[in-house]
C-alpha cells in the first residue's frame, strides 16, 4: 500500500487526514424531529430522529443557530411505542438505538448545521478529541476529550470516562450476541488501550469509512463499564447512564418517557446546550392520537400523514412544517432456505415479484403525491433502489440509464410477471407466506404492505398473511432472517451507505435472506476500502444493478417519498438542520428551544 493512501482518501473528499476536536455546538445547531429509524417517515416513527430536506413554513436559517438561545422549560415530543429493550446492545430496534442516543455519546457524532444537507453530513467529534490515521491508512489513533463524564447517577457518579469503559463497551459491540458489530463494517485486526485516554485500531487493510462507522448511531455507543459489572453496577436493559446530553429521569413504558438537560455535557459549548431543562415523550401508539395532541398544542414536534397536511396547514398556519425526501429503504425479501433452495432460488421468481409492484400507484397510495403538488408542495417521487432514495451520492435511478437492461425489473408489468413465473417452474403460481408488522412503522407502510399482497395475488403468487407484533415478533425473528416465505420491512436509515452492502451481503447476524453471493460479497468489502469517490461510485452502481438482475432484495417506495413533520411556531430550529439515521437526541434535540 502506497505511503500517500490517506493523502489520497482526503484529497477526494477535500478533507484532512486528521480530525481534530471541538465542540459540536460551537458551529451546529440541530435537524428537525420526526421520531424515525427502521419506522415510517411521515407516520409512526419511533424514538429518533428523521432527515429533512426542506421546510414548507420554514423561517431564514439565522448567522448564528444558536443567536438568543433562551435555556429552560420541557419539549414535548411523541413516541409510537416502546423499545423491546433498553440496552444497546441487546436489540437492534430503532426504538432503542434512538433512546440510547440521548444517554450514550459515541466517539464520533454527525456534524449538523446551517447549508450541511441531510446527503453532506459529516463526522464530528463526539466523546473523541481526534482521530489520525497512520499514512498508510492501516492504523487509527483515537484520542478521547479530557473532559468527558458520565452522568451524576449511583453507581457511575460523574466519575471521568477512560479507556476502561471503551474496552468493555468495544467488547460488547463486537461479542457474539451483537447484531450491529463495528468490525463488520470494517477490517479492524486488532485494538488496542494504551493509556486511560488512548485507544488504537489495526487495520487488515484501509477502511473509507471508518469515520463513519464509528459516528453511526447504530453501532458503537459508550457505555460505563459499571454496566457490564457481576455485582456493584446497573442493568442496562432496564436503565440507561452514559454521558451523552440527556440524563435519565423515569421511563414508564407505555405512558412515556422523562429525561433531564445535562449540565456537564462534553459537546454543550459556550451557548450551554441542551438548552431545554427536560425533554417529555410521551409513548402514543396511535397516529390519530399524536396528531390530536399536536392539534391541541398538547406535544411540540410531530409527524404528520400526507393526507393530514393540507388541513394541519390551513388550522396551524404558522406550525413550522418540515418535508424530508427518502432516508428509510422499504425492501422484500425471502427467507434464506427459500433463497438457497426453495421456491425463491430461482431469480426469475424474485424478478417477477418486482414486476408485479405497481410502483407509481403504491407512491401515490402512501404520499398523497397529486393532492399535494394540487397544493402547491414539492413532492418527490423517486423510487428507492438497493440503496435508499434519499443517499443522493450513491443512489442510482431504477428508471434512469445507469441501470442499463436490469432496470426492466423495477417496472410494473404483470404479463412478464406471469411469464417469469411459468419460466422459473411456477405455471399455475405458486403459494407462500407474506409477513409483516403492522403496529410500529404506520398507516402509509401498513397501505403499501397491503396493496403488495394484491398485487403478487394479480400475477400468481398466492400468500397466507402473518401480520406480527414488531417487539415480540418481527424485529427479534422475521427481521433476521428466522422466518418462512415472503417478508416486507424497513431497512435501518444507515448514515454510510456502503453499510447497506455490508447488511445484505456479507457474513453478519442480519444479513436477512443470508444471501452468499461472491460477487455482491466482493463488491461490498471493496466498496468499504475504496478511496476514491469516483470508483466507490462506480461499485455502488454494480451493486444496485446486480441486485436488480437477480432481485435478492427486492426494493420498494414506502420511505422514498417526501415525509412530512411538524412543529409549533415557537420551537426554534425546528426545521433548519438535518441529521441522519437515530442520533437526534445528541445532534438535534439540544439545540432547540422554545422562544
Amino acid at each position: 500500500m502506497a505511503d500517500n493512501y490517506w493523502d489520497n482518501y482526503w484529497r477526494e473528499r477535500k478533507s484532512r487526514r486528521r480530525f481534530l476536536g471541538g465542540a459540536l455546538a460551537t458551529g451546529a445547531g440541530a435537524s428537525a424531529l420526526a421520531l424515525v429509524g427502521c419506522g415510517d417517515d411521515d407516520d409512526d416513527g419511533g424514538d429518533s430522529l428523521a432527515t429533512p430536506t426542506a421546510g414548507a413554513q420554514a423561517t431564514a436559517t439565522p448567522v448564528d443557530p444558536l443567536a438568543g438561545a433562551k435555556k429552560g422549560g420541557v419539549y414535548k415530543i411523541d413516541a409510537a411505542g416502546d423499545p423491546p429493550t433498553l440496552d444497546p446492545y441487546g436489540n437492534i430496534s430503532f426504538l432503542t438505538k434512538g433512546a440510547a442516543a440521548a444517554h450514550y455519546s459515541r466517539l464520533f457524532m454527525y456534524k449538523a448545521g446551517p447549508g450541511i444537507a441531510y446527503g453532506s453530513v459529516r463526522p464530528t467529534p463526539d466523546a473523541a478529541q481526534s482521530a489520525e490515521a497512520s499514512p498508510d491508512g492501516m492504523k487509527w489513533t483515537v484520542k478521547l476529550k479530557p473532559n468527558v463524564k458520565f452522568h451524576n447517577l449511583a453507581p457511575v457518579n460523574g466519575r471521568a470516562m477512560t479507556t476502561e469503559d471503551l474496552k468493555v463497551s468495544w467488547e460488547r459491540a463486537n461479542s457474539a450476541t451483537s447484531t450491529n458489530k463495528p468490525s463488520a463494517a470494517m477490517p479492524v485486526d486488532k485494538v488496542e488501550f494504551p493509556d486511560a485516554s488512548t485507544m488504537v485500531f489495526t487495520m487488515s487493510k484501509p477502511s473509507a469509512v471508518f469515520l463513519d462507522v464509528l459516528a453511526d448511531s447504530n453501532i458503537f455507543y459508550i457505555m460505563p463499564k459499571e454496566a457490564f459489572a457481576t455485582s456493584g453496577g446497573f442493568d442496562p436493559a432496564k436503565m440507561m447512564i452514559g454521558s451523552g446530553p440527556w440524563v435519565w429521569n423515569k421511563y414508564e413504558p407505555s405512558v412515556k418517557w422523562l429525561r433531564d438537560r445535562n449540565p456537564a455535557w462534553h459537546n454543550g459549548g459556550t451557548a450551554g446546550a441542551p438548552f431545554f431543562d427536560q425533554v417529555e415523550t410521551s409513548i402514543i401508539p396511535e397516529y390519530a392520537n399524536r396528531l390530536a395532541q399536536f392539534l391541541a398544542g398538547n406535544t411540540d414536534s410531530s409527524d404528520v400523514n400526507a393526507d393530514d397536511l393540507p388541513s394541519l396547514i390551513k388550522q396551524l398556519p404558522n406550525a413550522r412544517i418540515e418535508a424530508r425526501t427518502g432516508p428509510t429503504l422499504s425492501f422484500t425479501f425471502f427467507d434464506p432456505e427459500a433463497i438457497a433452495s426453495g421456491f425463491a432460488k430461482d431469480p426469475r421468481v424474485r424478478q417477477a415479484i418486482s414486476m408485479s409492484y405497481d410502483r407509481d400507484a403504491l407512491m401515490e397510495l402512501g404520499y398523497n403525491v397529486k393532492k399535494l403538488r394540487d397544493a402547491g408542495l414539492k413532492v418527490e417521487t423517486k423510487w428507492h433502489n438497493l440503496v435508499p432514495a434519499g443517499e443522493t451520492a450513491w443512489w442510482v435511478d431504477p428508471t434512469g440509464p445507469e441501470m442499463g437492461d436490469a432496470g426492466k425489473y423495477f417496472k410494473y408489468n404483470p404479463t412478464e410477471a406471469k411469464a417469469l413465473l411459468s419460466a422459473a417452474g411456477f405455471p399455475s403460481g405458486l403459494e407462500t407466506t407474506f409477513q409483516y408488522t403492522a403496529n410500529r412503522y404506520g398507516k402509509l407502510f401498513n397501505d403499501i404492505a397491503e396493496a403488495m399482497i394484491a398485487y403478487q395475488t394479480a400475477v400468481g403468487v398466492k400468500s397466507t398473511t402473518d401480520v406480527q407484533d414488531y417487539s415480540s415478533k418481527y424485529i427479534t425473528q422475521t427481521f433476521l432472517g428466522n422466518f418462512k416465505g415472503i417478508a416486507f420491512g424497513y431497512e435501518t436509515p444507515f448514515p454510510e451507505a456502503g453499510s447497506y452492502l455490508t447488511r445484505f451481503f456479507t457474513d453478519n447476524p442480519t444479513n436477512h435472506s443470508r444471501i452468499n453471493d461472491p460477487a455482491m460479497l466482493k463488491i461490498a468489502q471493496d466498496a468499504a476500502s475504496e478511496v476514491s469517490e469516483e470508483k466507490r461510485k462506480a461499485l455502488f452502481v454494480q451493486a444496485q444493478k446486480l441486485n436488480a438482475e437477480k432481485m435478492f432484495y427486492i426494493p420498494n417506495v414506502a420511505g422514498a417519498g417526501t415525509g412530512w413533520s411538524a412543529s409549533q411556531a415557537n420551537i426554534r430550529n425546528a426545521t433548519e438542520f438535518v441529521t441522519k439515521a437515530y442520533g437526534g437526541y445528541a445532534e438535534v434535540v439540544p439545540f432547540r428551544w422554545k422562544g
